[in-house]
């Protein structure tokens, strides 16, 4: 039970830190009239990951992510028993950070929620190519359900970057359901949450489809 607690923990505290520094970082861009930038969006998104899968990538996985949680399942890597347990540590830690930067940002409205930029259409496959591609390199760099390695964490961290970089003003580039459900909680904008909801989780047992056809069975 110990040992469970701790892998729940794990999951907990680094999507805390993801979401606060992510979302954060687009917050703390509007209200200070856009000094960190875009690109500096992206860089900040995809460190945070990188140092995340870091540090708990050997206790948890550091699957901080719900579709990553399910691809991992779905490739047989994970055990059906822990997804649940999985997915409320992530989606918790994501609320107690959107949490505590709405009291930080009192100002800020929608806490950084991803929305579609244009069609509901675009963003909905915006999302679920990005997941499939980062689900596609998650499985190809990791060892089991665990996220750890001399090159698991730059591999993912960067494709996370490029892909805030350039799917940003898109669709937001959230790839991650509990990313998205926190603010979409906190700041009560559930207008196109279903996309944020639904997307990733195609996208991530595409992507196990993808892999089992181009490597080795693992």
């Amino acid at each position: 039970m110990r040992d469970s607690l701790r892998l729940y923990l794990a999951e907990f505290i680094g999507t805390f830190i993801l979401v606060f520094v992510a979302t954060g970082a687009v917050i703390v861009n509007d209200i200070a009239g856009g000094v960190v930038t875009h690109v500096g969006i992206a860089i900040a998104t995809g460190l945070v990951v990188m140092v995340v899968v870091y540090s708990i990538g050997d206790v948890s996985g550091s699957h901080i992510n719900p579709a990553v949680t399910l691809g991992f399942m779905l490739a047989s890597r994970f055990p059906l028993s822990r997804f649940i347990q999985y997915l409320f540590a992530q989606c918790l830690g994501a609320v107690l950070a959107s949490l505590l930067l709405s009291y930080l940002f009192l100002e800020h409205t929608n806490l950084a929620t991803t929305v579609p930029s244009g069609p509901v259409l675009q963003s909905f496959l915006m999302e679920l190519v990005l997941t499939f591609m980062l689900m596609f390199v998650i499985l190809s760099v990791s060892t089991g359900s665990m996220e750890k390695g001399i090159m698991a964490g730059s591999a993912i961290g960067a494709f996370i970057a490029l892909a805030v970089l350039f799917a940003g003003p898109i669709s937001g580039a959230s790839m991650n359901p509990a990313r998205s459900l926190a603010p979409a909680i906190v700041s009560l904008d559930f207008g196109s949450l279903w996309i944020y909801l639904t997307a990733p989780f195609i996208g991530s047992a595409i992507a196990v489809v993808a892999f089992r056809l181009v490597h080795k069975p693992y």
